[in-house]
């Protein structure tokens, strides 16, 4: 019996041993996983737009007028008046030559006026007298003629001696040497006690006006021919005149306050460098810009007419540099696009080829998505702070 009982509490050990291993291993069977859930997207619907085409351009500065002072008169300097690099305006003093000498001579010129007119004074009463003894048939008609032309000689010597006033003291004017234009002074190219002359060519100062300045900026020739070509296949819709923007870009990025507006494209290609070169005037209230100081000029020369843009962050590139997009299709099942595109708007790129009206492009959530991939996609909003720069021509891809 102790034998039987000892066997029968095995096959119990046995039992549940064998039932809590069934047991374990059924807990520990793998479970089936279900289909995991759309990926959620951010996306935007491209539709057709007019985009303005806008190239950067190389340029300089330029002063709008440039005057070289120079004296009318020779003389010493005995005195310069202006500040250097100082504002002028057009009319001021700038240097005085000594006067004393063209005073002199404007005093001598007035004395020879007088005497003209004594001269005058005399022949005409002389002439008076003659006549009167004519009509009377006291004097004869030679003495009335000879008296007649002492009248005319003396009224030429009185016009002659009227001119020597006036041009002497035109002389003790330009003693006074004045500014031409308003504008910005340079240095002072000569000290007092310099001796000037008149039609030496010697420069005394430069003043160069700055408000407004110019821009000249070159263009590539076949640059120019291919928006002209785009144009007349009517690709681009040309702006109305004076609408043609000028905006300037600084050293640092930043944006030149004050817009400036097209003033003339060359009519001849440079034979050396294939450019074009156009000119733009660009107020200048504060005289941030100087002569020669290099610009980067946004020039608007034309528009696009059912242009596609999209954000630059949605675009893909493969292995090979080609760009892509991600596309939502009607049952929301992205698909990958390749695309060619164009140039940059601020943050946006143009699709030159590729998308078609009405395509939702995937913006926000493209690293967590492959082709094929359900995803549960909403309207993309683009941060308060982004603001569309004006378009600038890139290389196509």
């Amino acid at each position: 019996m102790n034998a039987i009982s000892s066997l029968a509490k095995v096959a119990t050990v046995i039992g549940l041993l064998a039932f809590v291993a069934a047991c374990t291993e059924s807990n520990s069977a793998p479970q089936t996983p279900g289909a995991p859930p759309p990926m959620p997207v951010s996306f935007v619907e491209v539709a057709p737009e007019q985009l303005a085409i806008t190239n950067q351009l190389p340029g300089r500065i330029a002063p709008t007028r440039i005057a070289q002072v120079r004296p009318r008169v020779s003389g010493i300097v005995v005195e310069r008046v202006f500040e250097q690099g100082s504002f002028v305006n057009e009319g001021d003093v700038l240097y005085r030559i000594d006067p004393v000498p063209f005073q002199l001579k404007v005093e001598s010129a007035q004395a020879s006026y007088e005497r003209a007119m004594a001269v005058q004074l005399q022949a005409s009463q002389q002439a008076t007298r003659a006549l009167a003894s004519q009509e009377r048939n006291i004097g004869t008609a030679q003495n009335a003629d000879a008296a007649e032309a002492a009248l005319a000689s003396a009224n030429a010597d009185v016009a002659l001696a009227e001119v020597a006033v006036a041009e002497a003291k035109l002389n003790l004017e330009y003693a006074e040497v004045k500014a031409p234009i308003s504008g910005r002074i340079g240095g002072a190219l000569i000290t007092e006690g310099a001796l000037v002359s008149a039609g030496s060519g010697e420069n005394l100062a430069i003043i160069q006006q700055l408000d407004p300045v110019y821009a000249d900026f070159t263009q590539p020739s076949n640059e120019m021919l291919r928006l002209r070509k785009a144009l007349e296949d009517g690709r681009l819709a040309s702006l109305a005149p004076g609408e043609a923007s000028v905006t300037l870009l600084m050293d640092d990025d930043t944006t030149y306050a004050h817009a400036g507006r097209l003033l003339f494209s060359g009519a001849a290609v440079d034979a050396g460098t294939g450019q074009v070169t156009l000119r733009a005037e660009i107020p200048n209230p504060d005289d941030d810009l100087l002569p020669g100081m290099y610009v980067r000029v946004l020039l608007d020369q034309g528009v696009e007419k059912g242009a596609f843009a999209v954000p630059q962050q949605a675009i893909q590139r493969d292995a090979g540099g080609q760009s892509q997009l991600y596309v939502i299709g009607a049952d929301n099942v992205v698909e990958l696009r390749t695309v060619t595109i164009g140039r940059s708007i601020g943050s946006r790129s143009v699709v030159e080829s590729g998308l078609n009206s009405g395509d939702r492009v995937v913006v926000e959530g493209v690293q967590k998505i492959r082709p094929g991939s359900p995803v549960a996609p909403e309207p993309w909003t683009p941060p308060a702070t982004t603001a569309a720069a004006p378009a600038t021509e890139t290389p196509a891809s």
